[in-house]
């Protein structure tokens, strides 16, 4: 394809997805990268004759402008990578990355730049700043000496060398996921084998069976495949009385992508190598900016210190742990009571977890499914938006003159609008596809909102989101009937989504989620859960998705009574991941007798009642810390969790029955949290909404 054809070089204001081909991405991407370079290079003469007198006016707008279409059209290229891998995409990621790797290092590193923002920094126009111009200084200022801009020679390149490596082993240890996940499945063919299931997932498994080539499976009679894509694995833990079927799907998860794990057409898929290399190669980068290791340089740019984090660890501990030990006290006896003999072992303790709870609430996890249809559940979601923030989520309605190109029929986009106008839009991909999409859930930015940026006479230029999700799929003619953790994470998702929406900072480069503090931006995801209890939300999404009747008042009743059931043995499952996290990138040492899997087992003892299996290798699935953003930052979950109940509790002290109480105090978190960005510190934000 000629150049003029390629996708990737377009400046359609939204991406063309369904056009993107891997043949694309390194002519596109190579196109974009020099026509950056051209101007990075025209950016560092004008800069470098400007001397001391260069004004904010003369830096910022010039190198907003600098990668934008050049990361949208990787992020694109990235994004098709997480939702519709192929071979080929792979391969020419996998080809081009290295250039882009060494490009954004050659900005980040950009004498001529860094002075730009010394000189700003020192000048007599400071005071007159904006508050957000002075944090985009302050932290370009904190990320080019994080990114190596002071070194020289031989440690200039063995930093850049180090950051190549590091990109390519965090694909790496994403696909080796993606593979493992995929090279796993049971099929079950004796009616015994499934026993203790739920419809929905016999349907499931048939439809599975179905796409594996079991052309007659049926729901009723098999044969049933089950996966460890969470909307399959899941419900198979918590109902299936199968006993050593759940601990063969057990055991599969927790060697996913190690040398347990189960191989890919004879290749062994372990990340074991991938970590060690990591971790060696983040505390070799650390070393060389002059830092201890890996926890401070992640800590330099959030609100958290590597002690404090630990200090709240702690605490937290201190709160859960002994009520941990209590429920699993509890869980055994209970096992014991239906009949169990011996000692509950990690892939029993789902399944009596889910059986006391029917016990105890008198209700199952499955009755909920059909109240909880996906676009039953959007209508509450987007009403509660408008209750709370006053912004209406219509249909994109502009696709005449802005064509919208999607990457798969099933996903949505959607149009924000306020007073009537326009002020976002998102990407909504909901369903799991373990065939090409990664597992979890995720937000990320297509574009930020933008004064430079703005064209066609806008003031502004508009943010474009993704949400991401992995739930139920739908099955036959049923909508997708969603869990309430899935209910819960569609929910998180689009709180991602409504900071870099609703944001009112026009600074593009600390505008929506960009530039706020790694520790801070959970906040609006955590703090959008707690309304999945709320009744006049709950009332306006939990409806039966063919009978059109509400949910029973008594059933509601039930599952707000189990919402903290076993929740201090789930918070000490995160704290054994958080101080994980948080060890590896400070204390431990790669090259040591000890192992990463030795060293989570040994954390997971003291902050867990049930410690984790010899064989379980957790940490080769730990995608958020080995190819994601949260390295020496998973603590940020529970950071941002205490943040976001203390904004929740701002709602309850003015009083959830109270409607224009709680659309004021909505309007304040939007005007707040939602609106300044990184454009200010988040203490700041979280005082001005308090």
């Amino acid at each position: 394809a000629t150049l003029d054809q390629n996708p990737l070089i377009s400046d359609s204001p939204f991406p063309l997805f369904d056009a993107i081909k891997a043949e694309h991405v390194v002519p596109g991407i190579n196109f974009l990268l020099e026509k950056a370079e051209r101007d990075a290079q025209e950016l560092e003469e004008s800069l470098t004759s400007l001397g001391d007198k260069v004004t904010t006016e003369q830096l910022l707008p010039p190198l907003e402008k600098l990668c934008d279409r050049l990361n949208i059209s990787w992020g694109a290229s990235q994004h098709l990578k997480s939702v519709k891998d192929t071979e080929a995409l792979r391969k020419a990621v996998e080809e081009i990355q290295p250039e882009k790797v060494a490009f954004d290092l050659r900005v980040a590193q950009s004498e001529p730049i860094y002075r730009a923002f010394k000189a700003i920094r020192q000048s007599a126009a400071w005071g007159s700043l904006t508050e957000a111009q002075k944090r985009i200084v302050d932290g370009e200022i904190r990320d080019a000496e994080l990114q190596g801009v002071a070194l020289i020679g031989a440690q200039k390149e063995r930093f850049n060398e180090i950051q190549k490596r590091l990109a390519q082993l965090s694909l790496d240890f994403s696909n080796n996921v993606l593979d493992a996940t995929k090279a796993f499945h049971v099929r079950l063919t004796k009616k015994e084998e499934v026993d203790g299931l739920p419809e929905s997932s016999l349907a499931l498994a048939a439809q599975t069976a179905k796409s594996k080539g079991d052309e007659g499976a049926t729901q009723e009679a098999g044969p049933w495949v089950i996966t460890l894509d969470m909307p399959a694995y899941l419900p198979a833990m918590q109902y299936a009385k199968d006993r050593s079927l759940r601990e063969k799907l057990y055991r599969a998860q927790v060697t996913r992508a190690s040398e347990l794990g189960v191989s890919e057409g004879g290749k062994v898929l372990d990340n074991t190598p991938l970590m060690k290399e990591i971790l060696k190669l983040r505390k070799e980068k650390a070393i060389l900016l002059g830092k201890a290791h890996h926890a401070e340089v992640s800590t330099a740019s959030k609100m958290a210190t590597l002690d404090t984090a630990m200090a709240l660890l702690g605490d937290l501990r201190a709160a859960c742990y002994q009520r941990s030990v209590e429920e699993l006290k509890e869980l055994q006896a209970f096992a014991e009571s239906r009949g169990f003999e011996g000692t509950l072992q990690l892939w029993d303790a789902t399944f009596y977890a889910e059986a006391l709870r029917e016990e105890r609430y008198a209700f199952n996890q499955e009755e909920l499914r059909p109240y909880f249809a996906l676009p039953r559940v959007l209508q509450g979601l987007f009403g509660l938006a408008k209750r709370l923030f006053d912004v209406d989520v219509v249909p994109y309605a502009d696709a005449a003159a802005r064509p919208v190109s999607l990457w798969h029929p099933d996903v949505q986009f959607w149009q924000v609008n306020q007073g009537g106008k326009a002020l976002a839009f998102f990407y909504l991909d909901p369903y799991s596809r373990p065939e090409e999409k990664k597992d979890g859930a995720w937000m990320d930015d297509v574009c930020g909102r933008s004064r430079v940026l703005a064209t066609g006479g806008e003031p502004v230029r508009l943010p474009v989101a993704h949400m991401v999700c992995n739930q139920s799929p739908p099955v036959g003619d049923k909508p997708s009937l969603m869990t309430l953790r899935e209910v819960e994470t569609l929910f998180h998702e689009f709180g991602h989504a409504l900071q870099h929406m609703l944001t009112t900072q026009e600074e593009g480069m600390v505008s929506g989620i960009r530039g706020v503090e790694w520790d801070a931006v959970e906040q609006p995801s955590q703090f959008m859960e707690n309304w999945c209890y709320d009744k006049a939300t709950v009332d306006k999404m939990a409806v039966h998705y063919e009978t059109g009747e509400p949910i029973p008042a008594d059933l509601w009743a039930k599952v707000k009574a189990a919402k903290n059931f076993r929740a201090a043995s789930m918070m000490s499952r995160q704290l054994s991941f958080a101080v994980s996290d948080l060890v590896l990138h400070s204390s431990f040492d790669p090259d040591g007798p000890q192992t990463i899997h030795e060293l989570f087992r040994d954390v997971a003892k003291q902050y867990q009642a049930q410690a984790p299996m010899d064989y379980d290798r957790f940490m080769c699935g730990f995608s958020h810390i080995f190819a994601g953003g949260y390295a020496a930052g998973y603590y940020s979950y529970l950071w941002a969790e205490v943040l976001s109940a203390d904004c929740f509790a701002a709602f309850e002290e003015a009083g959830l029955e109270r409607e224009e109480a709680v659309r004021a105090t909505g309007r304040r978190f939007r005007d707040t949290v939602l609106a300044l960005g990184g454009g200010v510190a988040p203490t700041k934000v979280f005082e001005a909404f308090r």
